[in-house]
């Protein structure tokens, strides 16, 4: 391990093994983000980007690729879990990286129990004798038994659930590409990509604003950075490989969907208020058993293999927020043993399992979750850049100006320009979730523990 990589020049101890390499980190990544993340807000996205999904995914990833660009740059100086919390509280200013931290909490905790009640929604609607609560229950213990063991047998798990998604998803397109063949659907067109007739920059960004929730755990491979055997270098390409494939595999397959959406003027306006549009033209494709095929696998991909790492990621912020004492300190308990954050594990699990139930009683829970989860992430990615300016630009002088001062610019007028589309509860929920944030940093403040990072003189002299 280089020494630049060694966690003890930022005050702290090296408590968490470094046992994963770039395969594992990609794996990873893609686990989170679910190569079939679409197959579950499919008929959404369609309807609000009037007919051009393809287009809002290819603009997704590439305003990602963006940030995730600036993630490698932050991940490089401050090679620490805890993501963009760290960074910016390193890269700006101490309280700044705690109301980052705070924003992106908004997403990390929200999203496990977002993926477990659809998950659960999913099953008890395939075995309707199984009420959603035991369902949701069910997926809670079962990743959190497998996420205490540690971090190598979730991997291993993650890389056998995201061999069986691949293989739905290739039987959905080949499939797709043969009924194409057959003459069914509305043949083949461009028109998923680009509609002259439909098209507009507010329509698709508005798009992308929802879009995003299935490129959203990419940035959880950082969170890894101290169990990575690479360190940051290796983070840095694994982040960019997992974004670029999981953007071609959510390109192509929505593209083939949308030309074999069996009711299209219907799906833009009305919706998809039953979820059910990618497996419509499933059943369109292969008929009822690839309908069928493909609603299962969409319930336990994000039932167990994207909330499993969603899980992981989310209590290591809560460990690294906890370790600088701007959380309760039992959060930053780690096993002796497994070289996990226990504590924090088992908070997110109690804590998805009182949401989930809770959501679960709504008729709007679902949308109400995701409404709330994108916002967060938004936020803090707009901050990475900043942070990438600020840091390298500002204090360090770098003459990079392409990585380090017009990347960032154009990937943060990017999603700035999404966040004005985003929906209005959005937008409303995210500034309501800073308002609280900033109260719990002046009550820090009252209480003599101000966010300042462990080491952090230290890693300054350093620098």
């Amino acid at each position: 391990m280089q020494p630049q990589e060694n966690v003890e020049q930022f005050g702290y101890r090296q408590e968490l093994r470094r046992r994963i390499g770039l395969t594992d980190l990609v794996f990873y990544g893609l686990i989170f983000m679910v190569p079939i993340a679409p197959f579950a807000i499919f008929g959404h996205v369609y309807s609000i980007s009037k007919g051009m999904p393809a287009l809002t995914y290819a603009i997704g990833m590439v305003a990602l690729l963006f940030t995730a660009s600036s993630y490698t740059q932050m991940v490089k100086a401050f090679p620490l879990s805890g993501s963009v919390y760290n960074y910016a509280g390193r890269g700006i200013a101490a309280p700044v990286g705690f109301m980052t931290g705070w924003a992106v909490l908004l997403d990390y905790i929200l999203a496990p129990g977002l993926l477990y009640l659809v998950a659960s929604i999913a099953m008890n609607a395939s075995i309707p004798a199984i009420p959603v609560g035991v369902w949701l229950v069910f997926f809670v213990v079962v990743n959190t038994v497998i996420n205490l063991r540690g971090i190598r047998m979730t991997i291993s798990l993650t890389k056998a659930l995201i061999t069986i998604e691949l293989i739905v998803l290739g039987l959905f397109l080949a499939a797709g590409f043969w009924a194409l063949l057959q003459g069914k659907g509305h043949g083949f067109s461009f028109a998923p990509l680009f509609n002259p007739d439909t098209f507009s920059w507010p329509v698709v960004f508005g798009a992308v604003s929802v879009a995003v929730l299935s490129f959203l755990g990419f940035d959880g491979i950082s969170m890894l950075v101290e169990e990575a055997k690479g360190g940051s270098a290796q983070v840095g390409r694994a982040m960019r490989l997992a974004l670029i494939l999981a953007g071609a595999l959510f390109i192509v397959q929505v593209w083939v969907a949308a030309l074999l959406v069996p009711d299209p003027a219907g799906l833009l306006a009305h919706g998809d208020p039953g979820g059910t549009a990618f497996f419509d033209t499933a059943e369109v494709a292969g008929g009822s058993w690839l309908a069928h095929v493909t609603s299962t696998a969409t319930a336990v991909s994000w039932g167990l293999a994207d909330t499993m790492v969603a899980q992981v990621a989310v209590s290591r912020l809560l460990y690294a927020m906890a370790r600088d004492r701007q959380l309760p300190s039992f959060l930053a308990k780690v096993s002796v043993k497994h070289s996990v954050p226990t504590n924090a594990t088992l908070f997110v699990a109690t804590l998805s399992i009182v949401l989930g139930l809770w959501m679960s009683t709504r008729e709007d829970g679902v949308d109400l979750l995701s409404s709330l989860i994108n916002m967060g992430a938004l936020i803090a990615f707009i901050v990475l850049h900043v942070s990438v300016i600020t840091h390298y630009v500002i204090r360090r002088k770098s003459t990079d100006f392409l990585r380090h001062l017009v990347v960032p610019l154009i990937g943060m007028a990017i999603l700035i320009f999404v966040v004005i589309n985003a929906n209005i509860l959005a937008q409303r929920v995210g500034l309501i979730w800073l308002a609280v944030g900033a109260v719990v940093l002046l009550v820090l403040y009252a209480m003599g523990r101000r966010p300042t990072p462990s080491g952090f003189a230290a890693a300054e002299e350093h620098r």
